[in-house]
Formats: structure tokens, C-alpha cells, sequence
């Protein structure tokens, strides 16, 4: 079997396990195939992790395979590994441009305050990196924003962006991913993923300084991740919980049938010993 072959058949085969040990699946399929650790890790959305930053008073962030490099993930607030890495290791791992620095510290701080308005909690992180040397201002990116306990329901939202730019115009690449996990009380579990994807195109405004075209820039990506959450938000509600109340009720009626099937039994047999 090729390498091709045995990644698309991993990715069928972790489309059928259950999610709710999605991690575990993925790490047993990597120790079964290690050469396909780099794809599986790269392409498969699993629950984002939450470390601390001891460099920004303990601040949390999201770890994901977009900001990890060996076993440690940049902090959108320092800008720093942790854990720390060596000197040597440090010199090959990515950190974005300073002028790109700029724009993701800004949108860090615009996407803190969307997910205050929005979530009413949880965290969010940003991390950028270049997507070509000769073309400075195009760049690539992921926004995470996770609401929920770590080990009861969780709401994980994960959109990769990719921005190109041509003159004053700009052409935003989105694939949103949104993870969900609902527990209660052992009494019931829901659980899985709905992804798409989303191309817009917008304008930066030619005059004014860097900080001008970096908010206009933040400003168009809010504006796509706000409108693809609440349309993302909405095929949920119908395609989970709608789903999940239809089968609920279909089941209810089901029991109350048999019952009354029982009961009519019943009278049945009462009246038959009767006319005896």
C-alpha cells in the first residue's frame, strides 16, 4: 500500500471511531504508522490543548499542531516557546516576521474582545506565519477560540485562514472547523465535528501607515469568522440538537406505543379469564 493510500484509508478510519477519543485514535495510528505522524498531525482537528504563560503572568493560550514546534507550542503573548527550547533549537523554529508580529499581536487582542462579547468566557488564540518570502504581505493563520470544562462539554472552534494579496485587494481563504462535545452527567453524550470552507474577497485601503492597513486587515478577518461562526452556529443547532430532539421524541413514542400494546394485551387476557 502506498503512502497516499495509507493516509486517506487513516482518515477513513478515524471518520468511523468514536470521537470522543479522537486523540487516542490518532497517537495508536501513528505508533502503528509513524511515517504518517506529520499529515495525520497536520490534517486532523483534535480538541485544543490549554497551556499557561509563565512569561505573561500565567495567561493562558490554545496549543495546536500550527503553533507547536518539537514538543512546544509559541505563546501568542510573549512569543515565546514553552516548554523553553535550546538555543540550537530555537534557531530552526518559525516565529512570524516582525511586521507580521504587529498584525498578530493586534488581532490577539481584537479576537480576546470577540470572544469576551461572544462566548462570555473560554479562550481564544491567533498565531500567523508567512506563506511566501517574496510576497511579504500574504500570510496564513489560525484563530482557536474554546469554551468549556476540559473534562465535561467543550466548544472548540478552529479557523485556518490564508490571505493573498494583489494591490488593494485581498482574497481570504477560510476552512472553519468546529468541535463539540456535550456531557451531562454521564446521563447523555453528543459529540462531533462539522467543517467548511469560505472564500471572500475585500479591500485594503492604499494610504495610511502599516497600523491602518493591519486594523482593516484584522477588521476583514473578524467580519468572515463572525459571519461563518453564526452560520456554522445555526447548522448545528439544526443538524445536532434538531436531530438529537427528533430521535429523543421518535423514541418516546415508540416506548409509549408498546405500552399501550401492553396494556390492551392485558385487558385482553383479563377478559377472556373473565368469560370463563
Amino acid at each position: 500500500m502506498s503512502s497516499e493510500q495509507s493516509f486517506d484509508a487513516a482518515l477513513d478510519l478515524l471518520r468511523r471511531l468514536d470521537p470522543n477519543r479522537l486523540e487516542e485514535h490518532l497517537q495508536n495510528l501513528i505508533q502503528l504508522e509513524p511515517s504518517l505522524a506529520e499529515d495525520l498531525l497536520s490534517s486532523v482537528d483534535t480538541p485544543l490543548q490549554v497551556k499557561k504563560d509563565p512569561k505573561s503572568s500565567h495567561r493562558e493560550y490554545l496549543c495546536c499542531d500550527y503553533n507547536r514546534d518539537i514538543d512546544s507550542h509559541r505563546s501568542p503573548w510573549s512569543n515565546v516557546y514553552f516548554p523553553e527550547l535550546s538555543a540550537e533549537d530555537l534557531k530552526e523554529s518559525p516565529f512570524p516576521s516582525e511586521s507580521l508580529r504587529e498584525l498578530e499581536v493586534l488581532a490577539n487582542d481584537s479576537f480576546d474582545i470577540y470572544r469576551d462579547l461572544y462566548y462570555e468566557g473560554g479562550i481564544s488564540s491567533v498565531y500567523l506565519w508567512e506563506l511566501d518570502e517574496e510576497n511579504p504581505q500574504d500570510y496564513a493563520g489560525v484563530v482557536l477560540f474554546k469554551k468549556g470544562d476540559q473534562s465535561l462539554s467543550n466548544w472548540d472552534s478552529i479557523h485556518v485562514v490564508e490571505a493573498t494579496h494583489s494591490g488593494q485587494d485581498v482574497t481570504y481563504r477560510l476552512t472553519s472547523t468546529i468541535i463539540l462535545y456535550l456531557d451531562k452527567a454521564k446521563q447523555m453524550t453528543l459529540s462531533g465535528n462539522l467543517t467548511r470552507q469560505t472564500e471572500k474577497k475585500a479591500t485594503i485601503p492604499a494610504e495610511g501607515n502599516a497600523e491602518h492597513r493591519h486594523v482593516a486587515e484584522v477588521t476583514n478577518l473578524g467580519t468572515l469568522v463572525e459571519d461563518v461562526e453564526i452560520q456554522m452556529r445555526t447548522m448545528l443547532e439544526s443538524v445536532y440538537f434538531e436531530k438529537t430532539r427528533d430521535i429523543f421524541h421518535e423514541t418516546k413514542n415508540s416506548v409509549v406505543s408498546v405500552e399501550g400494546q401492553n396494556k390492551e394485551a392485558h385487558q385482553e387476557i383479563i377478559k377472556g379469564i373473565q368469560g370463563m
